[in-house]
């Protein structure tokens, strides 16, 4: 019978096939630089660039994140 694998199993899975090929590491990087760059645009896009942290603030306490 197979084995179900868990959450953690894939990172522990992961974690060796870095080890074991180091490019990947540098893929992973890219991969994550281009989602934060993603994630910058769209909240300059929501929130603007003036008054960013008032309307970030807003917004936040809107959907009850902060108080």
């Amino acid at each position: 019978m197979k084995e179900t694998l868990t959450d953690l199993d894939y990172v522990s899975i992961y974690a060796n096939k870095l080890k074991e090929n180091p490019d990947l590491f540098k893929q992973h990087a890219e991969l994550i630089d281009s989602q934060i760059k993603a994630s910058k645009e769209i909240f300059k896009k929501k929130f603007g660039t003036r008054n960013f942290n008032e309307n970030a603030r807003k917004y936040l306490r809107a959907i009850q994140l902060i108080k």
